[in-house]
């Protein structure tokens, strides 16, 4: 993208422009992940204990939720703070890193939101087209 680009891109113009592996995939591998995203969306609120983090992120493993954590503090996204208790009591918060993601989770959520219906709606008509598929 060049520097005087507004951020808006018009059909046909590539979002990003890599025509080698610039590094984004694994990016976008890691804050595109469905565990990831609820965790940092969790976090947004404050300072979590594991089993909170558990208990809120409806459906994740605690195996899940360790390998989740540990790859967004590997990242920077997450700061874990172990306190020597015990047992050991292990809080996690975003790091300013992981704070700055925090819009575009917001925008993502708010864009879901506003067209749920319409993906509904396509995804019925093309169901209904397509009686045999096995991508649903």
């Amino acid at each position: 993208m060049s520097a005087t680009h507004t951020g808006v891109t018009t059909p046909g113009e590539p979002i990003v422009s890599c025509a080698d592996d610039c590094g984004i995939r694994e990016v976008l591998d890691r804050i595109g992940d469905k565990w990831s995203v609820l965790v940092v969306v969790e976090l947004a609120h404050g300072v979590r204990r594991f089993r909170e983090l558990q208990r809120a992120v409806d459906g994740i493993s605690q195996r899940m939720l360790t390998l989740t954590v540990r790859r967004l503090e590997r990242d920077g996204l997450v700061s874990r703070t172990v306190y020597p208790t015990v047992p050991p009591q292990v809080e996690y918060k975003l790091t300013e890193l992981g704070h700055s993601l925090t819009h575009l989770l917001q925008a993502m959520t708010e864009w879901s939101a506003a067209h749920r219906e319409a993906i509904a709606e396509s995804r019925r008509r093309w169901d209904a087209e397509h009686p045999d598929s096995d991508i649903r």
